[in-house]
């Protein structure tokens, strides 16, 4: 049985490479302040973005040698975390072409993996859309 896409306010499409800019932390700033105005969020990743969620990234990035002690979150953690704390309300989902392409085939439970072609159906459930990245 094929999931149903669930209505939301905004969906975000996140597309391009995740660390070459601001482009991640600036999408994760935007979806947290629609959570916290009462919106719903989906994010679909796209491109390189479908990298961030990848089990194999553990839940820590690789120590800092100036701070050795200091724990710093994964993507995938920061998503996880997100996700858990709003429950009904953000939705985030990668594309398994762009999956596919780059070898990223082991996402986070949380994150389920849509055909490209299922893009539409995301985009008539969302009331705004908007594109963050390469287009």
């Amino acid at each position: 049985m094929a999931r149903t896409v669930p209505r939301t306010d905004v969906l975000i499409t996140l597309m391009g490479a995740p660390h070459e800019s601001d482009l991640l932390t600036s999408t994760l700033r935007l979806t947290q302040a629609v959570l916290d105005r009462g919106a719903s969020v989906q994010i679909w990743a796209c491109g390189y973005a479908t990298l961030l969620t990848q089990r194999a990234l553990g839940d820590s990035k690789p120590r800092n040698l100036a701070a050795w002690s200091t724990d710093y979150p994964s993507a995938g953690r920061v998503v996880r975390r997100m996700l858990a704390a709003h429950p009904g309300a953000l939705y985030w989902y990668a594309c398994r072409f762009c999956s596919d392409d780059r070898g990223a085939f082991a996402h986070i439970p949380e994150v389920p993996v849509r055909a490209p072609a299922r893009y539409a159906e995301h985009v008539a459930a969302a009331a705004k859309t908007l594109h963050a990245g390469v287009m």
